[in-house]
């Protein structure tokens, strides 16, 4: 995204939305700010197609399987600011898991990733079929 905002326009932008530039932002070469600044916005305190609680959720799950304290911290809080209940926030917690757990065991098996393409497909054909009969 080509910009003519100068750094200091992007400082200022940064400080008034969180009353400071945080250590990340501030640690982007200047010239490249700008369009991360933006990307970075749009993505934690603006409008996207994904709502704000929905998004940081879905980065708390992300979080918890990269193992990053940071990400977690910040995702966790962001979450509940955007109004994520505790209930959610442990269903999430349970989720997550789940994504490491059996990413793991189909790993060790070492199982083909077009048969399990080919399960997940007859899953999907037969649950859309229980569906249909409700």
């Amino acid at each position: 995204m080509a910009t003519q905002e100068s750094p200091t326009d992007v400082e200022r932008e940064i400080t008034e939305t969180f009353g400071m530039v945080p250590t990340p932002l501030d640690s982007i070469p200047e010239d490249d700010m700008a369009g991360e600044w933006h990307f970075f916005q749009k993505y934690t305190v603006g409008e996207s197609e994904i709502p704000p609680k929905y998004r940081e959720l879905m980065g708390l799950a992300v979080a918890a399987n990269i193992k990053c304290p940071y990400c977690i911290h910040f995702h966790r809080k962001a979450a509940a600011m955007h109004g994520a209940t505790d209930e959610e926030l442990e269903e999430v917690v349970a989720l997550s898991s789940l994504t490491s757990r059996y990413s793991a065991m189909i790993h060790a098996l070492e199982y083909d990733l077009d048969e399990f393409k080919d399960e997940v497909a007859e899953m999907a054909d037969h649950l859309e079929a229980q569906a249909d009969d409700d």
